[in-house]
């Protein structure tokens, strides 16, 4: 071979090089914004709502293929569903003055049309009969502003099976008392659920959990998420026996550390918050 065709193939091929080089890295550049597109959307950060400025507990998705852990993200509320339990894992909330006023309780209890087309969509008949109560996470009472705020805490994935004694006795009790809060000018983060099971209501095979738990952050600044959390920030946790015999219990009686709190459920609480002051807020039980 001559000089001048080695010199051409050599040049060709150089050429070629680069071409598949630009495509491979193209190649490379389209996957990883598939996959950082599909991270978007399946795990969505948690300013996603405000509902979820201190974190989400248990890292939900909005997606069909997390069934038990699925992310429902409403303007009222946040949840994590679990739809083998037919019950949400948490609800989480912001609550301050600008969610409360003098809009009547709407009662309609009715299923969620927002989950997946192909899961069952649980009935508020399915409670009837069973001795429970159509429990609420996030109450009715923490959203009177609007009509449509109320009549959203009563979708039926914002509620769970819990006893009369619970959900009409220390459970409300906490309820009024963390509204109290808000009246003095605080505002409220909080999360609620259950965990353990208890027994399974026969309609809608709903499962009853043995406690239900909640954890409120209590902040003197509004609007400020996390930037207003401190070591002396304070933090109420409260495990409920979902049984009779508790309703003229007090709900201070219930307090445990949010750590105790993490034990029993595998959640992770806070995780917003910086890890030093998330540790002392963790371990603290509240005596206020």
């Amino acid at each position: 071979m001559d000089t001048g065709m080695g010199y051409e193939v050599q040049r060709r091929g150089a050429i070629a090089a680069r071409i598949r080089s630009r495509w491979y890295l193209a190649a490379v550049g389209c996957l990883l914004l598939l996959l950082v597109g599909c991270n978007l959307l399946l795990k969505p950060p948690a300013t996603i709502s405000v509902h979820l400025a201190l974190g989400n507990p248990s890292n939900a998705t909005a997606s069909p293929l997390s069934p038990d852990n699925y992310l429902m993200v409403k303007p009222e509320y946040t949840l994590s569903y679990n739809n083998s339990k037919r019950i949400p894992n948490w609800v989480s909330w912001q609550l301050n003055e600008s969610w409360l006023g003098t809009v009547r309780r709407s009662n309609d209890f009715r299923p969620d049309d927002q989950l997946p087309a192909e899961w069952y969509r649980v009935l508020p008949t399915d409670y009837n009969g069973s001795g429970f109560d159509r429990g609420h996470l996030a109450p009715s009472g923490d959203r009177t502003n609007t009509p449509d705020a109320n009549s959203a805490t009563f979708l039926m994935t914002n509620i769970l099976p819990q006893s009369k004694a619970n959900n009409q006795g220390p459970w409300q009790q906490l309820e009024s008392d963390c509204r109290s809060l808000v009246r003095q000018g605080k505002e409220l983060y909080i999360v609620a659920g259950g965990y353990g099971k208890k027994r399974v209501l026969t309609k809608g095979s709903i499962v009853v959990p043995a406690y239900t738990w909640k954890v409120i952050v209590v902040l003197d600044r509004l609007n400020a998420g996390s930037r207003a959390i401190n070591e002396q920030t304070r933090v109420i946790a409260v495990s409920v026996p979902n049984f009779e015999g508790i309703r003229e219990t007090d709900w201070q009686t219930y307090r445990v550390s949010v750590d105790a709190i993490e034990a029993a459920t595998g959640y992770d609480f806070l995780t917003n918050v910086p890890v030093g002051v998330q540790a002392v807020l963790e371990r603290r039980v509240d005596t206020q």
